[in-house]
Parts: C-alpha cells; structure tokens; sequence
C-alpha cells in the first residue's frame, strides 16, 4: 500500500484529488490504496458531486450558461460550499482532469525503484489509463471524449487545464528527482522531464479527439509518449 505522503505544495492537497473509489478507501489502480477518514471522505465525496455537477450541466446546457449557483443546486449545496471547495466554475470543471494526475502520481511512486525515470512514467500511465478504460461507462455522466471536448472549446476552461498541468508539473518534478540518479539530479533537470512528459500526454490526448475517439485513447499516448522517451533512456 502506497500511503499519501509529503511533498512540498500541491501534494500537501492530494487527498482531496482522488478518484471515486477512494471515497470508500479501496484501491484506485493496482498496488495503489490510501486509507483517509470519514471527514476526508466527506470532502472528497462532495468535490466529487459538484464537479459531476458541473460537466453533466455543461454538456447539458452550455457551459457558458451554467452558474456556481446552478451547480451547486444541482450537486444539493449551498453556494457558500461551493466556494469552500472551488474558486471559480472553471476549476470544478477542471477537478477531473486534477484526480486522474494524482492518481498518475500515485502510479508513479508504486513502480519499481530501479526503472527508469521514463519508463516509470510510461507504464504509469500505462495503469492509469488502462483502469479508466476497464470502467463501464455511466449513462448518467458523460464519456470522457465528450468532457475533453468541452474543456477544448471554450478558452476559460483551456486556461484552467493549463493552470492545472503547469501546477502537477512541479509536483511531478519532486518524484522524478528522487528517482533520479545522485549524479544526475538536479531541480531543472527534473522539471525538464516532468514538461516533456506532459507535453506528450497533451500530444497523444489531442491526436486522440483529432480521431473522434475511434481507438482508446492510451493507444496514442502510448505512440507519444514512446516517441518522447528517445530522447530519455
């Protein structure tokens, strides 16, 4: 069991990143399990239902016409917990894209310690993707390629995305450099590795809506991230 440990800044919130089923305290992916309170549990739950609330009202309504005030009606809060939880609609809107990276983070730290920082990363994704893709779709949620679209077509919500990315860079940056051979290691270095390993999932995820999801979307982040990994042994 990998436990939610301290890393310095965005990490120090990640147990309110997780995904659904550590709202039960189960594992999320394979060999990856974190064990948090019934407070903790709480909070997550209801992060949970007001982002939920936001892509379904989103892809219902418009993302343009949709209120803090609609989403937390719709997620049964006041708007006054609405904003304990989030500081704008554009980051409940971006919670998702928040839980899969930690879940990734979480993916990472559970490989082996003597893979390589590439393929770490690489068949870390490699867990977390193939999870995401071994869950059955909910008819009360909509797909993946259908939130990615709308997160794609309005400015706001890609500014928040890119936020949110530049943010889990440099928490990503801490894991690398401790994975790092002593002779090798350095801030810069790392957060070199942490950039070009984002940037190719953003290649592979935008070839992925180019294709109108006709194939599972690890299938071009694979293709991106073997192409990024020539140049990191």
């Amino acid at each position: 069991m990998v436990a939610i440990r301290n890393y310095p800044g965005e990490l120090a919130h990640c147990a309110s990143l997780r995904v659904e089923k550590h709202i039960t305290s189960r594992p999320t992916i394979a060999g990856v399990e974190t064990v948090l309170g019934l407070r903790e549990r709480k909070k997550i739950a209801t992060k949970l239902a007001l982002h939920e609330a936001a892509m379904r009202l989103s892809v219902a309504h418009g993302y343009d016409t949709v209120t803090v005030e609609a989403i937390a009606d719709a997620a049964g809060v006041s708007r006054r917990t609405f904003s304990n939880y989030f500081a704008s609609k554009e980051e409940a809107m971006l919670h998702g894209d928040g839980m899969r990276l930690y879940s990734l983070l979480d993916a990472v730290a559970a490989r082996p310690e003597d893979e390589s920082v590439w393929t770490a990363l690489r068949e870390g994704a490699n867990t977390v993707l193939r999870d995401l893709q071994r869950r059955r779709p909910r008819r009360d949620f909509p797909d993946w390629l259908t939130q990615a679209r709308v997160i794609r077509s309005h400015p706001a919500l890609v500014a928040e995305q890119v936020a949110t990315y530049a943010s889990f860079e440099r928490t990503l940056a801490v894991e690398i450099d401790r994975r790092l051979p002593p002779e090798s290691r350095s801030a810069t270095h790392a957060r070199v590795l942490a950039a070009c390993f984002l940037a190719a999932v953003r290649v592979g995820t935008q070839a992925w809506l180019d294709h109108n999801g006709t194939a599972p979307v690890w299938e071009f982040i694979e293709q991106a991230l073997l192409e990024g990994g020539r140049a990191f042994p």
